[in-house]
């Protein structure tokens, strides 16, 4: 299942046509076949792909980066709804945002584990927990409380402009600061790209 749900993503992938253009375009969501969805900034013209929805504006960063992304279908995807309400809630934030930094950090795995030992549903790094009180990195509750807060101080720090907040999330505020702005990381700007699509996406769902 796994490998089927693997390759049928990367085929779409595949056929898409990639290219740089601002994030602040309109944009188009599509239902394939295998039930994955795309988000791109150009009408496509498969018979497969259902248009699912279409907007006229997305807010950016005001920066050149790839405009495609897949929205890979995940696993308990909704089972995380209700604490990401109660947290999103109790410190003011949006809840369709922080959905979007968990499936973007840890496709909803609260195990999860990176490579440099970010942990947790919103991979929190150990000394960045510990500011916030919390140690069990792997309790969903404590852990998205911590990054609730953590994305909320980054968000007034940086005077609501959520590509900083997001950049400062992953890579780290002493780049922001270096770069003063954005840093030029290929996996950071594709972090920011992804999350802000995914907002998009569990915005439209919130609505329902």
């Amino acid at each position: 299942m796994f490998l089927k749900r693997y390759f049928s993503i990367f085929f779409s992938l595949l056929a898409l046509t990639f290219y740089s253009h601002s994030i602040s375009a309109g944009y188009y969501v599509y239902q394939m076949p295998d039930g994955s969805r795309v988000i791109t900034d150009r009408p496509q013209h498969n018979r497969t792909a259902k248009l699912v929805r279409k907007s006229q504006k997305i807010g950016g960063m005001g920066q050149s980066v790839t405009n495609t992304v897949v929205i890979e279908p995940a696993d308990g995807a909704d089972k995380f709804d209700d604490l990401i309400n109660i947290v999103s809630s109790k410190h003011g934030m949006d809840p369709a945002l922080i959905k979007a930094v968990v499936h973007a950090e840890s496709y909803f795995n609260p195990n999860a584990t990176s490579r440099v030992g970010a942990s947790g549903l919103m991979q929190l790094m150990p000394r960045t927990a510990e500011i916030y009180g919390v140690f069990d990195l792997y309790s969903p509750m404590k852990n998205l409380d911590a990054g609730v807060r953590h994305l909320s101080y980054l968000l007034r720090r940086y005077k609501n402009r959520l590509s900083y907040a997001l950049a400062a999330y992953n890579a780290g505020e002493k780049a922001v600061r270096f770069y003063n702005g954005i840093p030029p990381y290929r996996e950071t700007r594709q972090y920011i790209r992804k999350v802000i699509h995914y907002h998009s996406y569990y915005q439209n769902q919130y609505r329902l």
